[in-house]
């Protein structure tokens, strides 16, 4: 069967309507009588994720790759996939052909005219490079794409759940995911303590005291910039949970005070659960310095449903964490040139590669050594305490040092 350049077969969640069809199905599978049945089971399991958006896109990634596999590829319906044809999917994903990767993540629809219409040059898979990569000017390779053993994971786990659906929808009997008995084949077996990405207490010096600089340098433009630093280490926030969304806005009145004098944060996390994170006096201090900075009392009011980060107008929440993300990139940018001015190269280095998420880490890495695990745990909102223990490095340093000076030639 010849190999096409997939047509997007899901729009975003802001434009997907479960009751009605693709229209541009019909094109696409005049030779496939099953393909209605298909899209419309995927479609629904799809849609009753829509309370959080970015596991909507997360799911959405994955069933497209299925449905086009089986659709375009093997000709055949999902319900009629077995054990060895899943198998063969797993394989297409971690070599796909060159027609169904691109270089850079676009859309799947764009409007014209009032029209969604499919964007020609999507793909189902991306072909990404490093951070510092991308920075030096280097350009994804189409030859060099690779699946991640997180992506591989993620292939089993949504298809998966996805054939559990159909099974309870009683348009299939078994699961072709379940009956795969070997998985290490092809994900490998991930060892106990894995090295958690984070900054060093060199490099979160310089990065929360770059922030106090472009604070003072220019505090209207950067009193976010500061407090967004410290709240992402502080309160160990993913990023997610300071960009507002449809089902969540995070607003000053979040921060509560509770009968004995005690301040916290309510935040909602992934899989749209709630948490009380515990305010030390060092954020409650940040969060103060913040609210003075844009005219507001000191505290908030209970029920104060000001936007927590605002745009830089000042008149709505900030609703992409792309922006969050940008503004956490600059003070990074900020940190490693002052950091390689200071000649510490060697540590600046490490900025360059450094995400968001790594302010969390960093963040939960420096508690864990000082306040019980539990504690830590409940803030963090880790669903264990196997979880929260990845980031008790004291092992792997004993381990390390006991190793430092091994010889090479044990008689020199």
């Amino acid at each position: 069967m010849s190999i096409i350049s997939p047509t997007p077969l899901f729009d975003s969640l802001k434009f997907i309507d479960p009751k009605k069809g693709l229209q541009i199905l019909s094109e696409l599978t005049l030779d496939k009588p099953y393909a209605d049945q298909d899209y419309s089971q995927a479609v629904h399991f799809l849609y009753s994720y829509r309370g959080s958006e970015a596991t909507f896109n997360a799911y959405r990634r994955e069933i497209e790759r299925l449905l086009q596999w089986s659709w375009f590829i093997l000709g055949k319906s999902i319900k009629e996939l077995r054990r060895d044809d899943f198998e063969s999917f797993i394989e297409f994903c971690q070599q796909p052909p060159k027609y169904w990767i691109g270089v850079k993540t676009v859309a799947r629809y764009f409007t014209q005219q009032g029209e969604r219409k499919p964007h020609p040059n999507w793909r189902p898979f991306v072909a990404t490079i490093n951070k510092m990569a991308s920075q030096q000017g280097i350009m994804p390779d189409i030859k060099k794409y690779a699946l991640s053993q997180k992506a591989l994971q993620a292939i089993f786990a949504v298809c998966g759940s996805f054939y559990n659906y159909l099974i309870q929808e009683d348009y299939i009997h078994f699961n072709p995911v379940a009956q795969i008995r070997q998985k290490s084949k092809f994900i490998r077996q991930q060892k106990t303590n894995h090295q958690v990405r984070r900054l060093s207490e060199l490099q979160w010096s310089y990065v929360i005291e770059t922030a106090e600089i472009l604070f003072e340098q220019k505090p209207d433009l950067h009193n976010r910039t500061l407090f967004i630093m410290k709240a992402l280490y502080g309160m160990y926030l993913r990023i997610s949970e300071l960009a507002a969304s449809p089902r969540w806005e995070p607003q000053m009145g979040h921060f509560q005070k509770d009968a004995d004098g005690n301040w916290w944060f309510l935040t909602v996390g992934k899989g749209n659960k709630e948490r009380l994170i515990s305010v030390s006096d060092d954020m409650l201090a940040a969060l103060k310095r913040y609210r003075e900075s844009l005219g507001l009392m000191s505290l908030p009011s209970r029920g104060e449903t000001t936007p927590l980060i605002s745009k830089a107008n000042g008149q709505a929440a900030i609703q992409s964490t792309r922006q969050i993300r940008c503004i956490v990139q600059a003070c990074f940018d900020a940190a490693f040139k002052r950091m390689a001015k200071d000649g510490l190269q060697e540590e600046a280095i490490e900025l360059k590669t450094a995400t968001v998420h790594w302010l969390r880490h960093t963040g939960i890495s420096e508690d864990v050594k000082h306040r019980p695990r539990e504690h830590v745990r409940d803030d963090a909102g880790h669903s264990s305490s196997a979880i929260t223990d990845q980031y008790i490095d004291v092992e792997l340093r004993a381990r390390h040092a006991s190793a430092k000076k091994k010889k090479l030639d044990p008689l020199a």
